[in-house]
């Protein structure tokens, strides 16, 4: 992350995974956003339609995957197996 110049702006832990769910909020000027899945794994879609336990980009429990705004408001996580967790690290540009 160092290497890009940017900065934290926030965390957020999503717990309730049974059905899809988007980002419950995202910090002004975010520009990346680092998600991991933990516990288990949890399944995304970024095009506008809802994952499902089976269908969507895996993401397996303990890697993380990186999103860039342009899908931040379309995309939506769902768990594979229950109690899942998803971790999401928002970043923006290093201001001097």
């Amino acid at each position: 992350m160092n290497n890009r110049n940017l900065n934290p702006l926030g965390h957020q832990q999503i717990t309730s995974l049974s059905s899809a769910v988007g980002f419950t909020s995202i910090p002004a000027g975010t520009e990346l956003a680092v998600v991991q899945a933990e516990t288990q794994n949890v399944r995304f879609r970024d095009d506008g339609t809802n994952p499902t336990a089976s269908v969507g980009i895996i993401l397996v429990a303990n890697t993380v995957y990186e999103l860039t705004p342009a899908s931040f408001a379309a995309c939506k996580f769902i768990e594979v197996t229950a109690s899942a967790k998803l971790n999401v690290a928002f970043y923006g540009t290093k201001t001097a």
